[in-house]
């Protein structure tokens, strides 16, 4: 009698086993077949529209501004996000629209003016290295100033992110703004529909993985843009004394390319310096020696005060990533390298070094 009824009972077990065994399989088919199409429809994008991601990832740093701000002013004051968040942007929206209608007038003069000097000065810079003879090799190799103007003019487009002139500028500028000001007012949103697509028992892990990525690019965000004023306001007052014409747009200049490291203050150095050289070889000497002091002053006392509070970031590792982003994406790719290189150094620390190695390093965001 029992040898008759474990019979139905093993046959229904094996039953429930192959059941279970072709679940597991149909969710390994489903789960591979998703990551792929994931993987190729990533694939597509990046080599498609690689602007579009740089776009968006511009957005995200202008909410993570925003947010990170308006999470201080709250703390504070003690007021809700929308009304921190509301105070911030109205703030900003005042100080643009305050400082350009004091300023727009100058800075459009001589702005037209620089863009008429620089060529100007290139060209007198080639005329006298041609009259050395150790030199005339160098003024060789300098492009004559119109054909400069040509092949920064051929920039414009990969100097963008989607659009290019004027008003892509100002197209971009508007997504940028709009976006960033959406995802900072409701962040949650967003995060948890990233979150839900991470498997169930990883989804805390992904939340500490998020909120640190945020933290650590809030934080680098805070530290340049302190930094870029102060760069921005002793530039200009600098050449001002210097007596160096169209100091204000050129300190504008400066402070603007100083969010990206090593290579935009070299970028900013060189109109300052040709326009100088109009004026006199002294004067040229004068001001590069002066935009030297700022980057030493910047790099030596500035900035390791600034990241004793924010994130540091290997040097090696951030002038490669520019090299690779100038490569793959022009001007846009130099300009967001370094906050992806913190994105990148976030992820692998934690995905990588602290969850496969199982070594508890500090993240960026940390100080040892």
């Amino acid at each position: 009698m029992n040898q008759r009824e474990d019979a139905p009972r093993a046959a229904r077990e094996r039953d429930d086993a192959d059941a279970v065994d072709a679940r597991r399989v149909m969710h390994r088919t489903v789960l591979f077949d998703t990551v792929s199409l994931l993987f190729v429809l990533a694939a597509s994008v990046i080599w498609l529209a690689p602007e579009v991601l740089l776009l968006i990832f511009a957005c995200v740093l202008m909410a993570i501004l925003l947010y990170d701000v308006s999470a201080r002013l709250r703390g504070w004051l003690g007021l809700p996000n929308w009304a921190a968040l509301t105070i911030v942007v109205v703030l900003l929206l005042a100080l643009i629209v305050g400082g350009g209608w004091l300023m727009a007038p100058q800075i459009s003069r001589q702005s037209s003016e620089l863009a008429e000097a620089v060529p100007q000065a290139l060209q007198e810079l080639r005329d006298t290295l041609s009259r050395y003879p150790m030199l005339e090799s160098l003024s060789s190799g300098m492009p004559a100033g119109e054909q400069m103007t040509k092949q920064l003019g051929s920039l414009l487009p990969r100097a963008g992110l989607v659009f290019s002139g004027v008003l892509g500028v100002l197209g971009n500028v508007a997504i940028i703004a709009f976006v960033g000001v959406y995802l900072a007012a409701q962040p949650r949103p967003y995060i948890n529909g990233i979150v839900i697509l991470v498997p169930t028992r990883r989804r805390e892990r992904a939340r500490e993985v998020l909120d640190e990525l945020g933290r650590t690019l809030g934080q680098w965000l805070a530290g340049k843009a302190l930094s870029m004023l102060i760069v921005g306001i002793v530039t200009t007052a600098g050449l001002a004394l210097l007596g160096v014409p169209l100091a204000l747009v050129l300190g504008i200049i400066a402070g603007l390319l100083d969010f990206i490291p090593y290579v935009g203050p070299i970028v900013a150095g060189v109109p300052a310096v040709l326009i100088a050289f109009t004026e006199s070889p002294a004067l040229a000497g004068s001001v590069a020696l002066l935009f030297l002091a700022i980057q030493i002053g910047e790099g030596y006392l500035l900035m390791p005060l600034i990241e004793r509070r924010t994130v540091s970031l290997p040097p090696a590792v951030t002038i490669v990533v520019q090299v690779l982003m100038g490569a793959l994406f022009g001007m846009a790719g130099v300009a967001l390298a370094t906050p992806l290189a913190a994105v990148g150094a976030v992820l692998i620390t934690m995905l990588y070094v602290q969850d496969v190695l199982g070594d508890r390093v500090p993240t960026p965001s940390q100080k040892d």
